[in-house]
C-alpha cells in the first residue's frame, strides 16, 4: 500500500513539474518573431498619419522609436552590440537587468515608451499598447516577470527621450518661417495649398551618425535659367515631356511611390487633407516586410527597424540641408511660368525646395542599411500602399525598390533629373556612411566605399 501510495505521489510531483516547465516554455514563446514589434510599428505610422507629421519629423519619431526597442535586444544578447558610444551624444549607461526580465516585453515597452513621447494623439498609441500587453498576459507571463520587463522597457524609453531631447528639435520649432524671395529662380509654395516651407532649419538637428548635415555636401544644382537653350530649361522640358507622354505603368509607379502627407484636395470651395505614409514611413514599412521574409526572430526584427531608421533619419537630414541651400524652384512652377501655364504633374508638389529629391535621398540610403543586412537579390512584395488603395509591387532588391522610387519623381513631375541622380548619391553616401561606422553585432558588414564629391 505504502508503495502505491509513493508510486502516486511520484507521478503526481512528475505531473506537477511537467506543467511548471510547460507553463515556463509557454510563456518564454509569448514573443518569439517580430509581429508585436512590427504591429506596434504598424499604428506607430497609423498615428503618424492621422497627426499628419512631416517626412523629416517622421522620420526622428521612427529613428528613436527603434532605437529604444533596439538597445533592450543589446541587452538581452550578448551578440548585439548597443549603440550606445556609436551614435552622435549617446553616451554609454548601465540598466538594472537583475531578476528575472522578458526581454522581448521589455523591448516592446521601450518601443511604445518613445513612441508614445513623440506623437500627439497619444490615446491612440497607449490603446494599442494595453491590448498588446492584456493579450501577453493571457500567456501565462508572471506578473512579477511581467512588472519587472515594463519597468526595464520604461527605463530604456526615458533614457532614449533624454537623449532626443539633446537632438535641438525643440528648439528649432522656435526658429525663423521660412521667407519667399523674390529670385525667379528660388522655390514659391505651389497650388493648391501654397503651404509654407516645411522645415527650413532642420540640418540644424543633430545627426544620429554624421558628422554634420552637409558631410555629403551635393553639388551645386543646375544654374537657373529661362533660355530655351540653357541646361536648366532642357531639364525642366524633359519633365514637361515625360508627364505628358507618361505610360500607365510609369504613372503606376509614380503613384506608388507619392508618400505625400500634404496631398489637399479641392472640390468646388471645399478643401480638404488626403492622409498618407511619408517616404521614411513607406520604407520602413519595406523594413518591416523584410523581416517577416527573412523569418528573422524578435531581436533581428528590432536591428533592421532600428538600423533602417537612422539611415533614414540622418537622409532626411543631409536632404534638407541642401534644399534649404539651393532653395530651387519646382518643375510646376517653372513650367507653368516659361512652358505652359495650365501644365500640372501628376504628383501634388509638395511644399518644400526641390533640390535634392527626398525619396531619392531616403530611399537609397535605406536600401543600402537594407542590403547590407540582407544581400542581394532578395525578393519581396512590397504590401505597403495596400492600405492607402494601391496594389503591391514586387522587387528582387531593395537597390531595385530605391531605383524605382528615384524615378517615380521623374514620372510625377515634381522634380528635374539632377534632383534625382544627385539624391541618390547623396543617400548611398548616407547609408555607405552608416554602414562603415555603426556596427550592431560583431564586426558587422565590411565597410562599402564611400563616395565624395
Amino acid at each position: 500500500m505504502k508503495s502505491l501510495l509513493q508510486r502516486l505521489l511520484l507521478i503526481a510531483f512528475i505531473a506537477y513539474l511537467g506543467l511548471g516547465c510547460q507553463e515556463k516554455k509557454d510563456y518564454q514563446n509569448a514573443i518569439t518573431d517580430g509581429s508585436y514589434q512590427i504591429a506596434a510599428q504598424d499604428k506607430l505610422t497609423t498615428v503618424i498619419i492621422n497627426d499628419i507629421f512631416s517626412p523629416p519629423v517622421a522620420s526622428r519619431i521612427y529613428a528613436y522609436s527603434s532605437l529604444a526597442a533596439y538597445e533592450v535586444t543589446a541587452l538581452s544578447d550578448a551578440k548585439y552590440q548597443t549603440l550606445m558610444g556609436q551614435l552622435n551624444g549617446f553616451e554609454k549607461t548601465e540598466f538594472d537587468t537583475t531578476g528575472q526580465v522578458y526581454y522581448p516585453l521589455a523591448s516592446l515597452a521601450a518601443y511604445y515608451k518613445v513612441a508614445t513621447a513623440l506623437i500627439f494623439s497619444e490615446n491612440l498609441m497607449t490603446e494599442h499598447r494595453d491590448k498588446a500587453y492584456a493579450e501577453l498576459k493571457e500567456k501565462g507571463i508572471p506578473e512579477e516577470v511581467f512588472e519587472r520587463s515594463i519597468k526595464l522597457g520604461d527605463e530604456v524609453g526615458a533614457y532614449i527621450i533624454a537623449y532626443f531631447k539633446k537632438d535641438n528639435y525643440h528648439e528649432s520649432r522656435s526658429f525663423e518661417k521660412y521667407t519667399v524671395s523674390n529670385d525667379p529662380g528660388t522655390w514659391q509654395p505651389t497650388p493648391p495649398a501654397y503651404m509654407e516651407g516645411i522645415e527650413p532649419h532642420w540640418n540644424k538637428i543633430r545627426p544620429l551618425t554624421l558628422d554634420s548635415a552637409s558631410q555629403y555636401k551635393t553639388i551645386p544644382a543646375t544654374e537657373f535659367s529661362t533660355d530655351p537653350a540653357s541646361q536648366f530649361y532642357k531639364e525642366a522640358v524633359e519633365v514637361f515631356n515625360v508627364v505628358n507622354e507618361l505610360t500607365e505603368e510609369q504613372k503606376d509607379i509614380a503613384m506608388f511611390w507619392d508618400c505625400n502627407p500634404y496631398k489637399i484636395n479641392v472640390k468646388g470651395h471645399v478643401m480638404f487633407a488626403e492622409k498618407k505614409i511619408t517616404p521614411g514611413g513607406h520604407w520602413m514599412g519595406i523594413s518591416a516586410i523584410a523581416s517577416k521574409t527573412a523569418g528573422q526572430d524578435w531581436k533581428g526584427t528590432t536591428e533592421t527597424l532600428a538600423f533602417t531608421s537612422i539611415a533614414i533619419f540622418d537622409a532626411f537630414i543631409a536632404c534638407w540641408d541642401e534644399k534649404y541651400r539651393s532653395k530651387l524652384i519646382r518643375p510646376e512652377t517653372y513650367i507653368n511660368r516659361y512652358i505652359d501655364e495650365d501644365w500640372l504633374p501628376v504628383l501634388q508638389t509638395p511644399p518644400f525646395p526641390e533640390y535634392t529629391s527626398g525619396h531619392s535621398v531616403a530611399s537609397n540610403a535605406a536600401a543600402e542599411a537594407l542590403t547590407s543586412l540582407f544581400g542581394e537579390p532578395f525578393h519581396f512584395i512590397d504590401s505597403t500602399e495596400v492600405n492607402y488603395g494601391l496594389p503591391v509591387r514586387e522587387f528582387d532588391s531593395f537597390r531595385e525598390a530605391a531605383d524605382e522610387a528615384t524615378i517615380s519623381r521623374l514620372y510625377g513631375g515634381i522634380h528635374y533629373m539632377p534632383a534625382i541622380v544627385n539624391g541618390a548619391d547623396k543617400g548611398k553616401n548616407v547609408g555607405y556612411h552608416l554602414i562603415a561606422n555603426v556596427k550592431t553585432k560583431g564586426e558587422g558588414t565590411p565597410p562599402l566605399a564611400v563616395k565624395t564629391k
